[in-house]
């Protein structure tokens, strides 16, 4: 019997600073996961990244820390295809192509156009308009079946199906339209310091993320500092948002339900608590922080799955460019 077609799923992370424990428990983990279910294509989105303005030696640095951190998490380059996003120029040209195809309308509404605006009002340039089209494309080159998305990038695949339905709606079947993917329940990390905003590495305050690369004492130290409440019962109920977060990240780390966390510390202060949260997590990312010491000094074999992730990457997408240039009534050879 043939065996059964995997599906295919794209998903691509920038290099702007090192992830955070909500980067880790929200997509890394769950990237290692999927790769022994579907077909996977996982890219560092460094063309995104140029929409705000970067330090060319530093963004040089952060790409390739990224692409370390994917392989130490656990992620195979020979099983699945892992690539730096500008080493594919397919991915500019369909941008350009599918820009053509985008109506105006439809990027002004945008909200996290509206939002980094907002931002970087001294830089408000065409590609921050424009990127969702250049991830459309990242997502049809590879005739993607899946995306997994969070609730904030919903809207850009939104327009990535409308992209999607439009072109194919004039020239045929095309492009594979994208399904959103919904990974299992896992942690919802929120800031240590303001626990009812998301986890964020470019936050000021230093205590309130916590970096996959950060070591043991200063975890422990970040979550000794977690805001909680006035109380001392560790439970998740309305009201204490703090702890209901420390506890999402203990569940994260170590698979315990809530209720068996409750009844791990019931009679236990916040003390004890943010202790054990803290040395949970310091236990949980110490293999990849070992492995990624190991790959990152190899710099020659970064530089191999990186030419291996191109190489692969480009002979995938490179068929759909052309059928796409062909239906467009380019000259294609």
């Amino acid at each position: 019997m043939e065996e059964q077609k995997k599906k295919k799923i794209l998903s691509l992370i920038q290099p702007t600073n090192t992830p955070h424990l909500g980067n880790y428990l929200g997509a890394m983990c769950n990237w290692v996961k999927m790769q022994e279910e579907f077909d996977c294509t996982y890219g560092i989105a460094d063309l995104h990244s140029l929409t705000v303005r970067q330090d060319p030696v530093k963004l040089r640095g952060q790409i390739k820390e990224s692409y370390a951190l994917l392989i130490a998490s656990g992620l195979d380059p020979e099983k699945s295809t892992l690539f730096v996003q500008s080493h594919n120029p397919h991915h500019s040209e369909l941008a350009w192509l599918l820009n053509c195809y985008t109506q105006f309308g439809e990027l002004s509404r945008m909200t996290q156009f509206k939002d980094k605006s907002a931002k970087h009002p001294d830089n408000i340039n065409a590609g921050l308009f424009t990127y969702p089209v250049l991830m459309a494309a990242d997502i049809l080159l590879y005739q993607a079946d899946m995306v997994p998305v969070g609730v904030d990038q919903m809207q850009h695949l939104e327009l990535a199906r409308n992209i999607c339905q439009r072109f194919n709606g004039v020239y045929g079947d095309v492009f594979t339209m994208p399904e959103g993917y919904i990974t299992k329940a896992t942690a919802k990390v929120m800031s240590l310091q303001e626990p009812t905003k998301k986890m964020s590495k470019s936050d000021e305050n230093v205590n309130a993320s916590v970096s996959v690369l950060d070591d043991r004492d200063t975890i422990i130290r970040k979550f000794k500092r977690a805001v909680t409440d006035s109380e001392t019962e560790v439970c998740a109920r309305e009201g204490k948002d703090g702890i209901i977060n420390l506890m999402s990240i203990y569940s994260g780390v170590t698979g315990k339900s809530f209720d068996e966390i409750e009844a791990e510390f019931k009679g236990k202060g916040y003390g004890d608590f943010k202790l054990a949260v803290g040395e949970a997590v310091a236990d949980k990312l110490a293999p990849m922080q070992e492995e990624y010491k190991r790959v990152s000094f190899d710099k020659a074999y970064i530089e191999s799955c990186m030419k291996l992730g191109a190489e692969k990457a480009y002979k995938v997408s490179r068929k759909t460019l052309q059928k796409v240039q062909k239906k467009v009534g380019f000259i294609v050879f």
